[in-house]
């Protein structure tokens, strides 16, 4: 196995985490600025206040984009287990 084909699996796996990963991660961040923003405008000082809509909302998110993600995820596999069987 080449160095070439090592960075281009890593590449690869490493695309395949962002995209399975980020809309959730994107959209807590957006929610937990929005609620910073809220906080800041009101001088509401809960620490806890950023935690049961973080978690919603994820989890919202997760179960929307879930179809799509294992889609992601198994043609990752697919394919790597492709390469296994073609050495």
């Amino acid at each position: 196995m080449s160095p070439e084909s090592v960075i281009e699996i890593g590449t690869q796996a490493m695309r395949t985490v962002i995209l399975v990963a980020g809309p959730m991660l994107l959209s807590g961040m957006i929610v937990g600025l929005a609620i910073s923003i809220f906080q800041a405008a009101t001088q509401i000082n809960e620490m806890t206040m950023t935690f049961v809509p973080k978690i919603l909302t994820v989890f919202v998110v997760l179960i929307l984009s879930l179809p799509w993600a294992i889609n992601q995820l198994t043609s990752f596999t697919t394919a790597m287990f492709a390469r296994i069987a073609a050495m």
